[in-house]
């Protein structure tokens, strides 16, 4: 099993390396710093240092002191009054990546919730011990953790090792014993950015996959409509300033490289529809945006978003109260992805619409393999476009959203957690559009009216298409054939291609 060890703050990779079942293990240096910062807490506790959470009430009720003797009551009533989220259950790798996340929160050194803690998260990972969260009931972050936190203490649900059971059966069942929170433990436990942090690593994981797999299939579409390569010259692009816009020339030349098909159309055309020419200005600019998106998820796992942070020594701790918990760094960065995404969608329904529309492709109506007694690829494009539009609906800014809760004391949400939520959905949905394409384009190669040879590389990738999915003829539900394509678009685009 693949070991991610937690020293310096992970990275988006990292959290989706333990969304995908890697093991996640504290350094050393990571657990001092868990401790050093429980020794603070105890230290506040003892003093009596006002500390929101710690001896105050919470949200509208921050200036109500609650005494010692209540401090571990509160804990557990924050799990118990913010558990309330409702719908669908998370998978399990988004709940995998959002622990994660939280012990990466808890490992800077800053929050002082207890090393048992720790270790009884890090153990559900390990032991295939996955809470049930619901997805939805959360502006910022709360209900989702609370959530998680519910199985530590025996409370809500789980499903281990593939059976779904209250949160004390499942602890029973990979041998752990509930926990009793102390002071504090409650509140670090549903507080910080951890939930819309891991869902936001997640979706970095699906998009760099989709971009890969995107940049074939406009490949494969582009040769099969009979492109004119030279829109792909290094030397014009290189003369819009963006990584993005090279990397993607650079990768469309390299799978196009050696195409009879393209030699044979140069020079036919003075110049292709935009959703075909565009591709690396419009790929290229969703690749700088994912490029930023990935930095600002570092960049948050670099940052300690909890509320209060303690500080100071033991002598001397302190408890300081922020807003470090917002996560509006998040919530703009995914809005902005999920409309970059929807974007490379809708850009591959339109070439979708190119390759079955006769009146452009010079190729059979609709790829049928029959005309006129087959329908081929026509209701698969209308998924397309039904998907595509519902992208454009969602691709609507969660971050604007504002709204107001607490009886006035948050007043401002930047709704990270339903943005990530939303970006999501939209990956869902380019995931499918992206392989509605590439079974489309594979079956254009088959209805060329010219048999010439492909490139290499779209050679390579249609035989890889092929090796699962044979050529259509109506003789079976498409639908499965979409899904089962699907699920390559969801993994690695293939080093050698």
């Amino acid at each position: 099993m693949q070991r991610v060890v937690l020293d310096l703050p992970l990275t988006w990779r990292q959290v989706g390396d333990v969304a995908d079942g890697a093991e996640l293990v504290l350094s050393p240096a990571a657990a001092a710093r868990i401790r050093a910062a429980r020794a603070l807490v105890e230290s506040i506790v003892r003093k009596g240092v006002r500390a929101y959470g710690v001896n105050t009430g919470v949200g509208a009720l921050c200036d109500v002191v609650i005494p010692e003797r209540k401090q571990a009551e509160l804990s557990r009533n924050i799990l118990m009054s913010h558990a309330v989220g409702v719908g669908r259950a998370l998978e399990a790798t988004a709940v995998r990546a959002i622990i994660a996340a939280a012990v990466n929160n808890f490992a800077h050194g800053f929050s002082g919730v207890r090393p048992a803690v720790i270790r009884r998260l890090l153990a559900l990972l390990e032991r295939d011990c996955v809470p049930e969260v619901p997805a939805f009931g959360s502006v910022g972050y709360l209900t989702h953790m609370a959530h998680v936190a519910l199985v530590l203490i025996g409370e809500g649900t789980a499903v281990s090792r593939g059976r779904r059971l209250s949160g004390a059966d499942a602890l029973k069942s990979v041998h752990l014993a509930p926990l009793v929170l102390k002071a504090k433990e409650g509140l670090s436990l549903v507080n910080g950015t951890p939930c819309a942090t891991g869902l936001s690593a997640l979706a970095l994981r699906r998009v760099q996959r989709l971009l890969d797999w995107a940049d074939a299939a406009a490949a494969m579409t582009f040769e099969n409509l009979h492109g004119q390569a030279a829109e792909f010259d290094a030397d014009g692009l290189a003369l819009r300033v963006s990584a993005g816009v090279a990397h993607v020339g650079a990768r469309l030349r390299a799978l196009l490289e050696g195409s009879a098909i393209l030699r044979s159309s140069a020079g036919r055309r003075t110049q292709d529809a935009l959703s075909l020419r565009a591709v690396p200005q419009v790929h290229g600019a969703a690749r700088d945006l994912f490029a930023r998106a990935t930095q600002t998820v570092d960049d948050e796992l670099a940052s300690v978003t909890d509320n209060p942070v303690v500080l100071g020594t033991v002598d001397e701790p302190r408890a300081l109260s922020g807003a470090n918990a917002v996560g509006a760094a998040l919530g703009l960065s995914v809005d902005s992805l999920g409309i970059a995404v929807a974007e490379i969608a809708g850009m591959s329904e339109r070439r979708v619409d190119r390759l079955v529309n006769p009146l452009v492709s010079n190729l059979p109506a609709f790829l049928a393999a029959d005309t006129g007694a087959a329908s081929g690829f026509m209701i698969a494009q209308y998924t397309a476009v039904s998907l595509a539009a519902d992208n454009r609906r969602l691709a609507a800014p969660a971050s604007l959203d504002a709204g107001v809760t607490s009886g006035l004391q948050e007043d401002h949400l930047s709704h990270a957690t339903p943005g990530a939520l939303k970006l999501l959905k939209i990956i869902d949905n380019a995931e499918i559009i992206v392989a509605i394409e590439l079974l489309a384009a594979a079956q254009a190669y088959e209805l060329q009216r010219e048999a010439r040879a492909r490139a290499p590389r779209t050679d390579a990738l249609y035989r890889r298409l092929r090796a699962v999915i044979p050529p259509y003829r109506d003789d079976r539900p498409l639908g499965a054939d979409i899904e089962r394509v699907r699920d390559l678009v969801q993994r690695p685009f293939p080093e050698l291609l």
